[in-house]
């Protein structure tokens, strides 16, 4: 089942016996999870009707004894296991899932990495309850997600906003929801979210980010490019070396795209090729003009170069800051 339908079916109360949600983005477990945990059971029946266990310290065989409990006064008993992956004996909750107590309502959390589908237990879950892999969303479709959240409480958000915060937060989503959660705290319902909205409230500069960097970069302003690298080095905390490497990778791998297109000509193609909005399509191609081909490839060689030193090969004490600032002399010249 997909998310919404699952978060549907659970807002009808139509509830299932066992509900196995496992995959690597964290954020669609925790928001299926916390709404049973906070709706299917009122406040005074979860005390002595909804049990939260963790994988490394259960087994398959206490789980099981606890799922077979009945509700004491409630239609209902909520079992959470968290932590499913630390779990060694998952593989025998077989003997419950084949055939699950109606009135458990159980919930296995599996994070970090996919379970195997092909295993007998997944097969068995299908049967009566909900299996649910949770992707990460690509970095392409988080712009959408976040307009979606927003659009949902009521609120819109610029494209450069949208951009800013993905650039510091990375595509961790319940990062990301939590600093628009901060956000719809201190704005009025039906607010536009721009820059200046992001760093008042975030801290985020809207002047010293990636984003103004590989503008800087793809204009060929010298001048601009030293002053973020000089905010980055004295901020590293806020600019990790690791983010700022990873996104300059997307942009020059999009940059590679672009060069290789053959129909250049409308923002909306290039768009779609390169995975980004159309609103910043001019952006990619001002910096195609000032790095071709060959420049592209050599800047990203240079990350992979500067990665390894990150990590520690060929590099004994030199700091982030100033292997930042090697890097983009390296690119830019």
């Amino acid at each position: 089942m997909k998310f919404e339908e699952i978060l549907a079916d659970l807002r009808n109360k139509i509830y299932k016996p066992v509900y196995f949600l496992h995959g690597e983005e964290e954020y669609f477990i925790d928001i299926i999870t916390d709404y049973i945990a906070d709706n299917v059971l009122g406040e005074a029946d979860r005390e002595f009707n909804q049990t939260i266990l963790y994988g490394k310290d259960a087994n398959a065989g206490s789980i099981i004894d606890t799922a077979r409990r009945y509700p004491m006064m409630a239609n209902y008993q909520v079992v959470i296991v968290k932590e499913a992956q630390a779990l060694s004996t998952l593989d025998e909750m077989i003997s419950y899932t084949d055939n699950p107590v109606d009135s458990t309502i159980l919930v296995i959390c599996y994070k970090h990495k996919a379970f195997d589908s092909r295993k007998s237990l997944v097969k068995s879950i299908k049967k009566t309850g909900v299996v649910f892999k949770s992707d990460r969303l690509y970095d392409n479709k988080i712009p959408a997600w976040i307009n979606e959240q927003l659009k949902i409480a009521g609120y819109t958000i610029t494209p450069e906003a949208g951009r800013l915060l993905i650039g510091s937060l990375g595509s961790n989503l319940t990062k990301i929801r939590m600093e628009l959660g901060k956000l719809m705290l201190n704005l009025e319902p039906g607010a536009v979210i721009n820059e200046d909205v992001i760093e008042e409230n975030i801290g985020i500069s809207k002047e010293f980010n990636i984003f103004e960097l590989q503008n800087a970069m793809g204009s060929g302003d010298i001048y601009k490019v030293n002053l973020i690298c000089r905010h980055f080095a004295a901020n590293p905390k806020s600019n990790p070396f690791v983010l700022t490497i990873t996104l300059l990778y997307q942009f020059f791998t999009k940059l590679l795209i672009l060069h290789s297109l053959k129909d250049r000509s409308k923002d909306n193609v290039v768009a779609t090729e390169i995975s980004v909005s159309p609103y910043f399509v001019r952006d990619y191609r001002s910096a195609a003009k000032q790095f071709d081909q060959g420049r592209v490839t050599k800047a990203i060689s240079l990350l992979r170069e500067y990665d390894l030193k990150f990590k520690g090969l060929n590099n004994a004490s030199v700091t982030e800051g100033e292997l930042l600032r090697e890097m983009i002399f390296r690119m830019m010249h």
